[in-house]
């Protein structure tokens, strides 16, 4: 298997020194070689490349990583031959490809120090469907065990959840994590307006 995988590796090295291409569509989720790993690669011999990743897996545990790796949009298998072709095309016009999905759990958060000037730098978390009706729940002043049962699901599943969310935003509280959720625009319209 080694074997095999290093007479792959080379094979992928051969063509990237020799060929280059307009854009680069990847599947996420590959034998030998995953994805990320070939953005790199591809990047190592074309820097300039424009690279899209082609799942039918959820984006949102690998989001962070595709973005560090180089990659400059996504494409779901479930996509229709013209919605492919428009990703490709923005692509080749420098346009970010982001399913919509993924871009409305995209949210803004306090996420660096202040600077120098007293300004704060802000970055991007990513919260989870359960996670944000989770915060939602909590802002209504629901216990773990009430909110357990309002999404059917186990406690201990909710204070998993509980556990990341906290750790996303940098808190150590339920209090905490709802200020800084209202702070940022985490919680929706209705759940702040509910209290």
């Amino acid at each position: 298997m080694k074997a095999e995988i290093v007479t792959v590796t080379e094979k992928i090295t051969e063509v990237l020194k020799n060929k280059t291409y307009d854009v680069y569509l990847i599947d996420l989720y590959m034998p030998v070689m995953n994805g990320i790993q070939l953005t790199k690669l591809i990047l190592q011999y074309n820097p300039e490349a424009i690279i899209l990743i082609y799942t039918g897996f959820d984006l949102i545990a690998h989001y962070n990583l595709l973005i560090e790796a180089g990659v400059s949009g996504f494409i779901s298998k479930a996509a229709t031959k013209e919605q492919l072709i428009t990703a490709i095309k923005c692509s080749l016009r420098e346009e970010a490809v982001i399913p919509l999905q993924l871009l409305k759990q995209l949210r803004r958060v306090d996420a660096q120090p202040s600077t120098s000037e007293g300004h704060q730098e802000l970055g991007y978390i990513t919260l989870s469907d359960k996670e944000q009706k989770i915060l939602e729940e909590v802002s209504k002043g629901l216990t773990n065990k009430a909110i357990a049962v309002e999404l059917s699901m186990s406690q201990r599943t909710v204070e998993f959840h509980l556990t990341n969310i906290f750790s996303k935003l940098g808190v150590s509280s339920r209090t905490e994590a709802v200020m800084k959720a209202r702070e940022y625009g985490l919680l929706s319209i209705q759940s702040v307006s509910h209290e």
